[in-house]
């Protein structure tokens, strides 16, 4: 049985496989083991581009949809839902199919061999709270699973598989917590961790307790958007009547990666001809209407997002708008990105305490914090996370990696 580990994530994707050195993760595209979550259907022809090469296409002006972040829809009604490409509609069932075989068939093509065997990794949480929500999430995805040729599939909590990437290099017995903190989804697990607990088939009594909300990278980057690019179009301005503004919820579709292709409807640009006939500054809802029209609502994401990792290094940032209108931009600095998402950061560490709480044991007790996610790089969201367990040693894992090559981890002892 050729088994497989498969991180499908919000953001990347990645996918460890069984090699003549171990295991390892497949290249996906070119020479990167990360495959972005993206998939980009052309319009007037039936060529599907995935990853880089989806954006690169969208970004180029290439005619066609653009879908991203689409672990998104998972737990939500969407999931059922279809979405309009060219001529024909697609489900989004279909889509996250599309872009799982895709991922397949370049893991093959490198192994040599076909997968039928894999273990995925999930969020604890899909939807906060919400257990129906999150088992009608799992099953989508396993029989999405099962549609793309994969005949036998287990799941693994992403940080539970992170875990056990870090602990092929352990020495001696440790308590940990995983802080997985993805595009989507945050994630944590308190595991007993080391060689002899490494031997075990079955790691249950190992896992003390895991915990998670539906918050990540994406909720950042709506954010920042709304923050520093959406006022700019008329997001909190105000209408002519006294005491109305207008709609917000066009610039909330805009600033949400799974939402944006939403606004692209001709209802949607004949309701802003009648709110700008109506705005106290009618020339902001033009250029709302004009990033609609043009379909510029991924390059602004993107623009926010490189802004955001910006600010994981400089104190400000500066993010040229120029595609809406000549010499637009906007600047943020570090201190109003964290304000403007402490509630986010807030959520994080309000779940690592929980956490804790489930496995009986106070903060002092941990004796490592495994940091992994590419989030887990915002300032003032790792700052909370070690306010939370201020005796932990702090070890930062592949920020990209690590889910994946642990969930291989798990499918070596369970198809092996």
């Amino acid at each position: 049985m050729m088994f497989c580990g498969l991180d499908f994530g919000t953001s990347n994707t990645t996918l460890g496989i069984a090699t003549g050195d171990g295991l390892a993760l497949a290249r996906l595209e070119g020479p990167e083991t990360t495959l972005p979550s993206a998939v980009f259907f052309a319009a007037g022809s039936h060529e599907v581009l995935t990853g880089r090469a989806a954006m690169a296409a969208y970004l180029d002006g290439v005619d066609g949809r653009l879908l991203r972040s689409l672990k998104s829809v998972l737990g939500t009604a969407l999931i059922d839902e279809s979405t309009q490409v060219g001529r024909r509609r697609i489900s989004f069932r279909d889509v996250i199919a599309t872009f799982l075989h895709e991922a397949k068939r370049r893991a093959e093509a490198e192994s040599g061999r076909e997968l039928t065997a894999v273990v995925m990794g999930r969020p604890v949480h899909f939807v906060t709270d919400d257990e129906e929500a999150n088992r009608r999430a799992e099953d989508a995805l396993a029989a999405v699973a099962r549609s793309v040729g994969f005949r036998d599939v287990l799941f693994q909590f992403e940080p539970v598989a992170a875990a056990l990437e870090y602990e092929r290099g352990l020495a001696r017995e440790e308590i940990a917590i995983v802080a997985d903190i993805g595009g989507g989804t945050s994630d944590f697990s308190v595991i007993r961790l080391g060689p002899e607990h490494a031997q075990r088939h079955d790691r249950q009594a190992d896992v003390l307790a895991n915990e998670g909300a539906r918050v990540g990278g994406t909720d950042f980057d709506r954010d920042l958007s709304l923050l520093a690019v959406m006022p700019l179009l008329g997001y909190r301005s105000a209408m002519q009547k006294k005491g109305l503004d207008v709609p917000s919820w066009y610039y909330l579709e805009l600033a949400t990666w799974s939402r944006v292709n939403f606004l692209y409807a001709s209802k949607v640009l004949r309701e802003l001809q009648e709110v700008r006939r109506q705005a106290a500054r009618p020339d902001l809802i033009e250029r709302l209407a004009r990033v609609i029209e043009t379909r510029q609502g991924h390059t602004l994401l993107m623009t926010v997002e490189q802004a955001k990792i910006a600010l994981t290094e400089d104190m400000s940032t500066r993010l040229a708008l120029g595609a809406i209108e000549d010499g637009l931009a906007a600047a943020v600095e570090r201190r109003e990105f964290a304000e403007a998402t402490d509630r986010l950061a807030a959520t994080i560490a309000e779940r690592i305490r929980r956490c804790l709480s489930q496995a009986g044991l106070a903060a002092a007790d941990i004796d490592v914090v495994f940091l992994t996610g590419g989030s887990t790089c915002l300032p003032h969201v790792r700052g909370r996370i070690l306010a939370e367990l201020p005796a932990a040693r702090v070890v930062d894992g592949d920020r990209f990696g690590a889910v994946g090559l642990g969930l291989t981890v798990e499918a070596a002892r369970r198809f092996a």
